[in-house]
């Protein structure tokens, strides 16, 4: 039997030129996580990580608190399978104004609320993306997305039975090996995919080529007295 244990990234850098990277929040969130996880007891056997610049410093922010510093015996495993759905593409085929140069700036400055007007507009297309009426538009398909992070689950967990392992990865990877896990149709999935919180732990066990859910979205690690800011979904 495989624990295998799935951790949404930290707070990445949105609206900044390059989104793909931990905000200080980020990076608390991961540091809060690793010094948790070290007064728990728990150890770490495998850690795999996406092969994204915030899935990286995730779990070295992470993994530097619970070790201790320690952490040259266990050098995290990259797999492409555990990266996130190209959200460039599913945004820019609804609204390819998103393309110019500025224009999200812009978007967002125009706004009572740029984060919340933002989400709106992401979420349209995430749903038109994931109702599959145009999956020759994209070049991978929500079912592929799927497939495609279920097979990076299954991967990980063969390649050590019996073991404790560490994944770091995003929301929409969580969102779809747990929508296949619990049977969730598509219709719901995207309710699921917005629950998932920077630097969450939900946890699968993988016994004789199954795989069920134990525990799902867990944020006992942020969950501290006057510090509701240490929650973020984006």
């Amino acid at each position: 039997m495989s624990n295998l244990y799935l951790v949404r990234h930290g707070q990445a850098s949105f609206g900044s030129r390059d989104y793909d990277q931990l905000s200080p929040l980020g990076v608390m969130q991961s540091e809060l996580l690793g010094r948790w996880l070290s007064a728990s007891g728990l150890k770490p056997e495998r850690v795999v990580v996406g092969t994204m610049k915030r899935h990286r410093q995730t779990a070295d922010a992470c993994l530097a608190r619970w070790l201790n510093g320690v952490t040259s015996a266990l050098e995290p495993i990259e797999d492409s399978a555990f990266n996130e759905f190209d959200h460039k593409e599913v945004l820019l085929r609804t609204n390819p104004e998103f393309a110019e140069p500025g224009y999200l700036e812009q978007f967002l400055a125009e706004q009572v609320d740029g984060r919340r007007a933002f989400q709106k507009v992401f979420a349209e297309s995430v749903a038109r993306w994931v109702e599959g009426k145009h999956e020759n538009e994209y070049t991978e398909s929500w079912p592929e997305f799927r497939e495609r992070c279920l097979a990076g689950l299954v991967r990980a967990a063969e390649a050590a039975p019996d073991s404790d392992v560490w994944i770091f990865t995003s929301g929409g990877p969580i969102a779809a090996i747990t929508q296949h896990i619990m049977g969730i149709p598509d219709s719901k999935v995207l309710d699921l995919n917005w629950s998932v919180l920077n630097a969450s732990v939900s946890q699968y066990i993988h016994r004789k080529g199954k795989t069920r859910l134990k525990q799902f979205n867990n944020i006992a690690h942020l969950t501290l007295p006057d510090r509701a800011d240490l929650l973020s979904y984006r």
